[in-house]
């Protein structure tokens, strides 16, 4: 399977919202691994299997991270200078991480952001960094230099460090990453003057990736007319929603097809124009082969 290691850091200038004046969030594919902020002042394990990484790292890391911590203050000081900006509540932050996909091919990113704007991207392929805003290019001029080029160094950390730990991690971590949890789904419909909108929420799944789509008559895609990005729960598993707009006719069917890689078969589950709302678990369908459950009524990315 492709894996993902991502960092976020977000600096702000004030306390306020209940926002740390500085945090940095580890994500292993989409689970939180590990966290610092400036409250705690200690790099913390999110999940249990990272403890194995033993006292020294979690030592190690804590003094790295103070150290970004005074760098991201920094940080936001110079950005509020560059905006000719001298008080309120502005927030720099950054994303950097690698991926590496079933075939071995390596992805790396940065992102800088000001005030939920990007601010300045590393291009991967030159390895030099460029400017979305104007007052970043006093910075991206430096990095670029034959003196600094930073580009390359990150270049060195995205493709061999980051890289290497995340092969760490995911040895880590494996069993958790490779559980299978079967989604629950649940269909619904809104009528709307002569048309209706089909929804299908399809949630508690594990892993990540999960294709749903609504079909007419058991054959013909329906054109979605909203998808939600698949979102995670607190229990690690994840969400998503797919909408279509229809006008029903006599003998037309609908049905929500998902498919995820913890299903023996794909499920498809029917909505019945007198329904309003069905739902359905695959324990149910384990149970009887196919079966559909009936019920009345309706049931990040900072990047810097």
């Amino acid at each position: 399977d492709s894996h993902s290691l991502r960092y976020y850091h977000t600096a702000v200038s004030a306390l306020g919202f209940g926002i740390p004046e500085y945090s940095s969030v580890g994500y292993l594919d989409d689970r939180e691994i590990a966290n610092y902020n400036s409250d705690s002042r200690k790099y913390r394990p999110s999940v249990e299997w990272m403890k194995k990484l033993g006292d020294d790292y979690w030592e190690r890391n804590t003094q790295r991270a103070r150290g970004n911590e005074a760098r991201g203050r920094h940080n936001v000081k110079i950005a509020m200078e560059r905006f000719n900006q001298s008080g309120g509540f502005h927030s720099y932050q950054s994303m950097f991480g690698c991926e590496l996909d079933d075939d071995g091919h390596i992805t790396g990113y940065v992102q800088y952001g000001y005030d939920g704007g990007e601010f300045i991207a590393l291009d991967t392929r030159t390895w030099t960094y460029i400017a979305t805003m104007s007052q970043a290019q006093i910075s991206t001029q430096r990095w670029n230099s034959p003196e600094v080029q930073a580009g390359e160094r990150q270049r060195n950390y995205l493709e061999n460090i980051c890289i290497e730990w995340l092969k760490n991690y995911v040895e880590n971590g494996r069993e958790d990453l490779e559980r299978r949890v079967p989604p629950q789904v649940k269909v619904s419909a809104r009528d709307e003057d002569d048309a209706m909108t089909l929804h299908c929420l399809v949630y508690g799944f594990h892993p990540r990736h999960v294709h749903v789509k609504w079909m007419k008559n058991g054959v013909d895609d329906v054109p979605s007319y909203h998808t939600t990005h698949v979102l995670p729960n607190p229990d690690g598993t994840y969400q998503i929603r797919v909408s279509a707009e229809v006008i029903p006719k006599e003998g037309d069917s609908y049905s929500c097809y998902v498919d995820h890689s913890s299903l023996g078969a794909p499920l498809s589950i029917v909505w019945e124009p007198e329904q309003r709302s069905a739902w359905v678990t695959p324990m149910v369908i384990a149970a009887v082969a196919v079966a559909i459950v009936l019920l009345g009524g309706l049931g990040f990315l900072l990047y810097r």
